[in-house]
């Protein structure tokens, strides 16, 4: 039985929401953020050497950034989730019989009959009655469960290789014109992003697409245009 749930599961998408939805934030971030810093900088200097420091400083600040960002956000996420599961077995202890006719209301609201809904509540109790109150009064599941080590590996291990992209071209293309090198190339790996995030996830590519590329040119515009008002020489 276990083994046929497992297979169900798999063939769903939503199994890879909480490492997808960190992978694709720090992709995207990594990409975005790192590009638009080395557009800035490129804008506002005649040298390749501020710009590779500027770009390698901000690919290891953010990548660090974001994985502690996501560990600590989610791990929050994670505490409130345990801090309604003690609450509820507490309940379970002190007012068992309110929190079967809850649970009873759930799955009546759900569509049965009020006397199935009844004979659910009661089976589903004597089996494991906390966990059914975690999953269906509380909603927390294996699937939306919190993770928090999870989010901040996936997001900072794919901040890394997204924020490594940008820094390839600053490494290797022209200085002369770079910053549009930079847009070019960072427009084409957000594109990337959004149909393989598209894939994954099992949506549209052209709204991935579309949503990507026009946020990404007002940052990385907006970017670049800092960088020309405040242009200084820095070296």
């Amino acid at each position: 039985m276990e083994s046929l749930q497992e297979e169900y599961l798999a063939k769903h998408y939503i199994t890879r929401s909480n490492w997808l939805r960190a992978a694709v934030l720090g992709a995207n971030d990594g990409i975005l953020s790192t590009a638009s810093l080395a557009i800035g900088v490129a804008a506002a200097s005649g040298t390749r050497e501020p710009i590779l420091l500027a770009t390698v400083a901000g690919l290891v600040a953010g990548a660090l950034s974001m994985a502690a960002g996501e560990y600590v956000s989610v791990g929050s996420q994670r505490d409130l989730e345990n801090a309604d599961i003690d609450r509820e077995r507490q309940e379970l202890v002190d007012m068992p019989e309110i929190e079967l006719q809850r649970l009873a209301e759930i799955y009546e609201q759900r569509g049965l009959k009020k006397e199935t809904a009844m004979t659910v509540a009661l089976e589903l109790t004597a089996n494991d009655a906390l966990g059914a109150h975690i999953r269906d009064e509380l909603g927390i599941n294996d699937i939306s469960e919190a993770k928090p080590l999870q989010a901040a590996a996936a997001s900072g291990a794919a901040f890394c290789i997204g924020g490594g992209l940008p820094l390839l071209v600053v490494l290797f293309l022209p200085l002369p014109k770079l910053e549009f090198y930079l847009y070019s190339f960072a427009i084409l790996f957000l594109v990337l992003l959004g149909v393989l995030a598209a894939k994954a996830g099992g949506s549209n590519s052209w709204k991935a697409i579309a949503r990507i590329t026009f946020w990404g040119t007002v940052a990385m515009g907006l970017s670049a245009l800092v960088g020309h008002l405040f242009s200084v020489n820095l070296g």
